[in-house]
């Protein structure tokens, strides 16, 4: 049996459980499987800001086969000829940036399902088909295993978001934090009152929907409130922020004591 032919985040977002979540964004077959073996639900694949492309991925998600963490990969946009090239690659989930219109959440789902629900072109011979062993196993189960997520990121996102939420095949709405800040003027600065009051916005209207609503986390305090306010998912770590402040913080500690 394929690793991921069941969804294990949707036995989550069913059983209403908090979803641990860390974004790969080395481009790494190692980082992804340290991460899948560290035991997250979800590790997130970034194709729209990290180093890797589609062979790339294909060695993440293996990495990561035979272990409870769901593939999900931030797509580079919102194109229906990438979006099928990465869900063929093995992705259980997909996060997709910039989404600001109910009819580019549509596009969404209409390039992640299969006909007729959607557009995806269907194709026995890719790896998320077990390259034609038994490919109707994956082929007829897809459409409603995969797992649909869109990030808000600006100020018209926020102002179309009760549309968004009604799209029916979207599962969660993201919130980009330094995208919306920089679109509302303050260039990586979410801390700003405005941008506040903006998110709390959007925690106003997702939290009661039916869809999860995930973000990113500063430390694991910031996640316990987070999560405490209504929050489903979170990234709580990257494969290069996360080393990145280890190691500053080590070599501060170093330097202060031996330079």
């Amino acid at each position: 049996m394929f690793y991921a032919q069941e969804n294990y985040i949707r036995e989550k977002i069913r059983s209403k459980k908090k979803i641990s979540a860390a974004w790969a964004q080395a481009g790494s077959n190692i980082t992804a499987e340290i991460l899948a073996e560290a035991g997250f639900d979800a590790i997130v694949i970034d194709l729209e800001h990290g180093a890797g492309d589609v062979p790339v991925l294909i060695s993440q998600i293996q990495a990561m086969k035979g272990l409870n963490a769901v593939p999900i990969v931030r797509a580079p946009w919102n194109d229906f000829v990438q979006i099928k090239r990465i869900l063929d690659a093995g992705a259980m989930g997909l996060l997709v940036p910039y989404v600001n219109t109910k009819e580019e959440a549509e596009r969404v789902v209409q390039s992640s399902h299969y006909p007729q629900d959607g557009i995806r072109g269907v194709a026995g011979s890719a790896r998320a088909a077990h390259y034609g062993n038994g490919s109707m196993r994956y082929l007829s189960t897809a459409n409603k295993e995969v797992f649909l997520m869109v990030a808000i990121e600006t100020g018209t996102g926020v102002g179309n978001l009760e549309q968004i939420v009604n799209v029916d095949g979207i599962d969660g709405i993201f919130i980009g934090p330094n995208d919306l800040a920089s679109d509302l003027g303050y260039l990586c600065d979410p801390s700003q009152p405005e941008v506040q009051q903006t998110i709390k916005r959007i925690e106003e209207i997702v939290i009661p929907s039916d869809k999860i609503l995930a973000t990113v986390s500063s430390s694991f305090e910031d996640a316990q409130a987070k999560f405490d306010r209504g929050y489903d998912m979170l990234m709580l770590m990257s494969d290069t922020t996360s080393l990145s402040k280890t190691a500053r913080e080590l070599i501060n500690r170093f330097q202060a004591l031996y330079m």
